[in-house]
């Protein structure tokens, strides 16, 4: 069977108001078409997880949370992990290894550079940045995430707002 993660950056964050802090700032008019645009993309593709695992910044969850409408998942079940905010691809990589078994596809929703970083580091991708509102999809060939480890994954789509491909 396998293991599947789509990576997720959140969407546009909006830079108006400088007296918040990087975490608080939240999504401009843009990062939220992009996310329901982006999660109707995935789903006409069939490809909804299981469960949603997010930074919990507020551009990040806020976008889980637009996929998660997209994707009838209810908000609450929406699992925050505080490591993946300003994570590098180690703290990422043992988010992804501590994941419950039971789920065969998750997602991932967080930032860059640590995104994109570790879809090289998972999937030897070659990707310069992925955009905002950008996603993965990697595959990997185990039954537990505890063995997800370094170039053992697939790339297997790779979708972005902008992209005239999708």
């Amino acid at each position: 069977m396998g293991k599947r993660i789509v990576l997720i950056r959140h969407g546009k964050s909006d830079w108006a108001d400088s007296s918040m802090t990087d975490f608080e700032r939240p999504l401009n008019h843009r990062g939220h078409k992009n996310a329901l645009e982006m999660a109707e993309r995935l789903t006409k593709k069939e490809l909804i997880p299981e469960l949603i695992v997010s930074s919990p910044a507020k551009r990040a969850i806020t976008t889980a949370q637009h996929f998660s409408d997209i994707w009838y998942i209810s908000k609450n079940d929406i699992q925050q992990e505080s490591t993946i905010y300003e994570a590098n691809s180690t703290a990422l990589l043992h988010v992804v290894n501590s994941l419950d078994d039971r789920f065969s596809f998750v997602s991932l929703f967080g930032h860059n550079p640590g995104l994109t970083d570790f879809t090289n580091f998972l999937a030897d991708a070659h990707i310069y940045n992925i955009p905002t509102a950008g996603t993965v999809v990697i595959d990997f060939p185990f039954d537990s995430w505890a063995m997800v480890s370094y170039h053992t994954g697939e790339m297997v789509s790779f979708d972005f707002p902008k992209n005239a491909d999708a």
